[in-house]
This record gives structure tokens, C-alpha cells and sequence, in this order.
């Protein structure tokens, strides 16, 4: 069974575009190593700047399996060179009824 996860990363100082550039490859690159769904994930970005994501893991599992994975923790090395990933409920918008953010993609 697939695992619905919602992710929030955080851009260091001035690095933005690069996460945003990065975020474009995040799907193809789980995909690849057989961890996530054929679902779309869902990208947009919050009031602060911080880059929200919603996608769906494969199972448990690979979950599992994908912190063990040498390309899978390249890619998160990549991400924490430019960002941080930070709690969802740390957001203005997870205090609202209705959070509304930005669409990316």
C-alpha cells in the first residue's frame, strides 16, 4: 500500500532557483530506483519561500529501502547542500482551515 507523505523544504539563503531547479528532478530520480507511485506529485511553494511537496512512496518499505540506497541519499545530499527540510506544521499556512499555496509544476 502507498504511503502519502508531505514534504517542506526550506531554501538556504540565495539558494531558491537551484532548489527549484532541483525539485524538477526529485520524481524522476525516486521513480528510477522503484521507491514512488506513478501518481504526480503536487509542488508549490508557501508564503515564506519554502517549497512544498506531495507525493506518494511505493509502500513502507521502499521507504526503507530508499534510506539505504546510495543514489537516493546523492540526491538528498543535493537537497541539503541548498536547503532544509523542515516540519509541515512549522508553516504560517498549516495553521489555517484551508492552507493555500502557490502551484510550482
Amino acid at each position: 500500500m502507498g504511503r502519502i507523505v508531505i514534504v517542506a523544504y526550506k531554501p538556504k539563503e540565495g539558494m531558491a532557483e537551484e532548489l527549484k531547479a532541483l525539485m524538477k528532478t526529485n520524481m524522476p530520480r525516486l521513480r528510477a530506483e522503484g521507491f514512488v507511485t506513478d501518481r504526480e506529485s503536487i509542488i508549490a511553494e508557501a508564503a515564506d519561500g519554502t517549497i512544498v511537496e506531495v507525493f506518494e512512496w511505493l509502500s513502507d518499505e521502499a521507504i526503507r529501502q530508499a534510506h539505504e540506497n546510495a543514489n537516493v541519499r546523492q540526491m538528498w545530499s543535493e537537497y541539503f547542500a541548498v536547503c532544509d527540510c523542515i516540519p509541515y506544521g512549522n508553516l504560517a499556512e498549516a495553521s489555517l482551515m484551508f492552507p493555500g499555496f502557490r502551484p510550482l509544476n
